[in-house]
């Protein structure tokens, strides 16, 4: 049955002023909610009703300690709701099961960290210079724009929203067209846990729409994006003529390294985990696998039996561990690509194309594509170049150490890599080398909220997580008291 759903529009749940459309889920293509896309002018009504009511008592006059109590509470909220999050997850993006369990679980724990860093979030008594005391504090920006991507809706949205509004900020939130479900859920949650009217906003729709009028709008005074890097340099371009401080969390070709001395049954977990969990639409996957030329026979063997012994079904089923792709032009996307390998020179060693229906519960409606994996092209093909977002993994074999890490490091992005060593100096050599924002070290895709989040190059700049991410939702301020007991002499006064 198709639900009719309403979103969180300064302070109101009505249908937005946009067109109607549906979402659909990505096991066989049924619609699963209809809805209406926002506009301009609910840009605008958001934003205007998010700057009043910032300012009102309830908000601007809460004490770092009130704020972190409905952090708190939106925690339990989620919490209470988990498993119904889940499933609510699995049908907007078809991702399976366990891993919807898990992203909601992780959005519970970022709202409970930033209660706690909200609450002991403290600013500085400076050094003492001359007659005065001087301070550094921290006040809210005003009101931001968080822009979130379809792949990891929940935990990518938690991300933004529990550090903008541990700040003392207003949010207006932009979800991804395809996947609106977990942010207007989130709306709802924060809305019961005593978040005030207007505080938060959710308008989906397009990101030529939305997103444009929210970036555009003067009185955002920040945007946080995850998302695509050609849409990423639009934002920064847009802000810059703002002055506008933002965070882009933008693509990635992340490589990851196995050493001839790396334990493969461990190597081999952590790259199939890394390029085929989340059926590769993901960020940081693993997409680029260098494997030492002394290991690489026996690497790409167990590699491939495991690859091709990956349980591709319903998302439903808590056995699957890929699901399908989120929608059918994504997917003819990736086909495009392996036929661009392939066009290459390249060779394919498993997968390529789309699994049989009925096996693991697989529908034929839906948009199902198999673990895939290439050998026999350089590092300059653009299967080896440009993002893919899917399941399909390129091996390279490597032996000269300088030539691996100019090959890891030639690419627009630096977003993620891994290294797979039983030698700590040799991880720590390679690590430092990488320019990238992560490095995993015999392990991959693990994170923690306390641990800061970002890329380099067109992989975006900022941070998120940790806990000095509540100041990026914040303007810096300095006061200096004087305690002087005569007059500034400068003035001749006695």
């Amino acid at each position: 049955m198709t639900e009719k759903i309403q979103t969180l529009i300064a302070g109101h749940w009505r249908d937005a002023s946009g067109p109607a459309y549906s979402t659909e889920y990505p096991h066989d293509a049924s619609t699963v909610a209809t809805l209406h896309a926002a506009n301009a002018a609910d840009v605008d009504e958001a934003v205007q009703a998010a700057e009043v009511a910032r300012l009102k008592p309830d908000w601007a006059g809460l004490k770092p300690h009130e704020r972190a109590a409905i952090l708190h509470r939106i925690a339990a909220g989620i919490r209470a709701r988990g498993e119904e999050l889940a499933q609510l997850q699995r049908l907007d993006n078809g991702k399976p099961i366990n891993e919807t369990r898990a992203l909601v679980a992780s959005a519970a724990g970022t709202f409970q960290y930033f209660a706690a860093a909200c609450e002991t979030f403290e600013g500085a008594v400076t050094p003492q210079r001359g007659d005065y005391l001087s301070l550094s504090l921290h006040e809210p920006l005003g009101v931001v724009g968080a822009i979130t991507p379809w792949n990891s809706p929940i935990a990518s949205e938690a991300q933004k929203l529990a550090p903008a509004l541990a700040a003392g900020c207003a949010v207006v939130f932009k979800p991804a067209e395809i996947t609106p479900r977990m942010a207007i859920e989130l709306g709802r949650i924060a809305e019961a846990a005593g978040v005030p009217r207007g505080i938060l906003s959710v308008l989906p729709g397009k990101g030529s729409v939305v997103g444009d009028a929210l970036v555009r709008h003067p009185l955002v005074k920040r945007i946080a994006f995850t998302g695509g890097t050609s849409v990423g340099i639009g934002i920064a371009r847009l802000a810059a003529e703002k002055f506008m401080p933002v965070s882009l969390e933008l693509g990635g070709k992340s490589p990851t390294i196995v050493c001839a001395d790396a334990d493969l049954d461990h190597a081999v977990a952590g790259v199939l985990f890394g390029i085929f969990s989340s059926t590769g639409e993901s960020c940081i996957a693993g997409s680029r696998a260098f494997v030492h030329a002394s290991v690489y026979g026996d690497f790409k063997r167990r590699l491939l039996a495991c690859a091709q012994a990956l349980r591709v079904g319903d998302p439903s089923l808590e056995s699957t561990q890929m699901g399908p792709l989120v929608s059918g032009s994504h997917r003819a996307g990736i086909e495009n690509y392996v036929q661009i390998g392939l066009d290459e020179g390249g060779k394919l060693l498993t997968g390529g194309g789309r699994p049989s229906g009925g096996v693991n519960g697989i529908n034929d409606q839906g948009y199902y594509y198999q673990p895939t994996v290439f050998e026999g092209l350089g590092n300059t093909a653009r299967m080896c170049r440009e993002e893919i977002f899917g399941p399909v993994l390129a091996l390279l074999p490597w032996s000269d150490e300088a030539d691996l890490l100019a090959q890891c490091n030639d690419n627009v992005y630096g977003l993620a890599s891994g290294i797979w060593t039983r030698d700590y100096k040799t991880a720590l050599r390679i690590g430092r080398a990488l320019n990238t924002g992560t490095v995993w070290i015999n392990t991959y895709k693990v994170f923690s909220i306390a641990t800061p989040f970002g890329g380099t190059k067109q992989s975006g700049v900022g941070r998120e997580k940790g806990r000095a991410s509540i100041a990026e939702y914040m303007a810096q301020k300095s006061y200096y008291w004087g305690t002087n007991e005569a007059p500034m002499p400068w003035a001749g006064i006695l």
